[in-house]
């Protein structure tokens, strides 16, 4: 895969478009992108690891939920994240997805401050599953 995630045009937040062979792997790629927009995935070393388990009636609940969860993670707590690692199943017409993420306490000595995300949107959110690939698009509030 080339690229795990790219930006998306947006006249006033910010919009990503994640990848992946899966859907999970595309989910990973987005709390990537999410965690991009705020700092350098790079600085973040992966200490601290958090669980994750969510319920929605479908994908696109599925994905918001995700990227709020991440977003609670770190204004609740103040961690940056940088690995995460999601499984998705269907059952009984709902989806799970249940999810380890590992980051660490946000250091601005360390880690550069980008753009402050306020919230996830529905906004130009679009999911697309083909065999061996699938991308999330998502749109956050800045």
């Amino acid at each position: 895969m080339e690229k795990k995630f790219e930006w998306i045009e947006h006249p006033s937040d910010v919009g990503f478009r994640a990848h992946g062979r899966t859907l999970a792997e595309a989910f990973q790629n987005a709390g990537a992108a999410l965690f991009e927009i705020m700092t350098d995935l790079n600085k973040i070393v992966a200490r601290e690891e958090f669980s994750i388990t969510l319920e929605a009636e479908d994908k696109h609940a599925l994905l918001y939920d995700w990227i709020d969860k991440l977003l609670y993670l770190h204004d609740s707590l103040g961690v940056v994240l940088n690995k995460f690692e999601v499984r998705i199943k269907e059952e009984g017409g709902r989806f799970k997805l249940e999810a380890k993420v590992w980051g660490e306490k946000f250091d601005p000595s360390r880690h550069p401050s980008r753009t402050s995300v306020k919230a996830m949107t529905y906004h130009m959110m679009e999911i697309k599953e083909e065999e061996g690939h699938a991308w999330v698009q998502a749109v956050v509030d800045i």
